[in-house]
């Protein structure tokens, strides 16, 4: 874990289409102040930007994708694939600049972002890194989907999913996570759906920028018409951990704990850090304190939660 916040060291600029309106959009990302957090400017078409931050208590809709809206009315969607590249590249402060209402789909999966951040390069800041930990297990279900977060001696992620169909099943991922397994073992990890269920979001005017350059597809005969097939045999859930990882990202600080969860999605995601954040016996706010090294690492200090904790609900 680093000790100290990062942003980025210059300013970069990625370009695509949305994958629901198939409109162009390009997102520009800034380096930030130690305590920012991350937020979007979203261009309105009048020549104003008007902030969005990157917060759960912003979250409105979580059908189809993650979206954020702000006072004004302007949304956000499909932020889950960038958070989950900041998240995974460790960056707490950064300005993103967006001119369209959906953030591109890219190549379906965290890289390109990734690799962006990269290229741009990262920046230690003065300001300490503040955490959620976990201090007891908190949990949510709906029908057959939970979800838990429970105390654990890292940043874990225990994801499980359960489809009938045979080209996916039941399949689970679980790891520590950062910044190494991120980009190992989860940014290639595409977005997936099938056939018949994309070509009825086409009819509904939905879905039309979706391909099989950004989307892994399942065919009416259950297998996965994408030539090349799949990057991983478990690509499917290793997507929703990435999806999970983008939607937990909207804390407004990386956890310490183990989240699990079972055919969850946006909406659960959502639903169970709004419901760890509106308990305060269930976390504290850390920070590191002290020196590492290969004997002694540096020990977790809680600070004043609400001085420091402006994203808890």
């Amino acid at each position: 874990m680093r000790d100290f916040q990062t942003t980025i060291a210059g300013r970069i600029t990625l370009s695509g289409a949305g994958v629901h309106s198939g409109a162009p959009v390009s997102l520009t990302f800034l380096p930030a102040d130690p305590d920012t957090g991350i937020v979007f400017h979203r261009g309105d078409g009048k020549g104003d930007t008007h902030p969005i931050k990157a917060l759960v208590s912003q979250v409105g809709t979580t059908d189809l994708s993650t979206t954020l809206t702000n006072g004004a009315g302007l949304t956000i969607s499909t932020v889950e694939h960038v958070m989950a590249a900041i998240a995974g590249a460790g960056i707490d402060n950064m300005t993103i600049e967006i001119d369209g209402p959906e953030v591109p789909i890219l190549d379906g999966t965290s890289l390109a972002f990734l690799d962006a951040f990269e290229e741009a390069g990262f920046v230690r800041q003065a300001a300490k890194r503040r955490f959620i930990r976990i201090l007891k297990p908190t949990r949510i279900e709906s029908g057959a989907s939970w979800a838990e977060f429970r105390p654990h001696d890292g940043t874990r992620y225990e994801v499980e999913i359960d489809f009938e169909t045979p080209v996916i099943g039941r399949q689970k991922f679980a790891a520590d996570m950062d910044e190494r397994t991120f980009r190992k073992e989860i940014a290639r990890a595409r977005t997936f759906g099938f056939m018949r269920d994309v070509e009825k979001l086409w009819a509904a005017g939905l879905a039309l920028g979706s391909s099989l350059d950004n989307s892994l597809v399942i065919g009416d005969d259950n297998s996965v018409i994408n030539p090349g097939g799949l990057r991983y045999k478990d690509e499917f859930v290793r997507h929703k951990t990435l999806d999970a990882i983008g939607d937990l990202a909207l804390a407004g600080a990386p956890f310490i704990g183990c989240f699990r969860s079972y055919r969850g999605g946006h909406r659960l995601n959502a639903a169970m850090l709004r419901g760890l954040l509106s308990d305060h016996s269930a976390f504290e706010i850390v920070e590191m304190a002290g020196k590492r090294s290969q004997s002694r690492g540096a020990t977790l200090v809680a600070v004043n939660a609400p001085v420091f904790a402006p994203w808890v609900l």
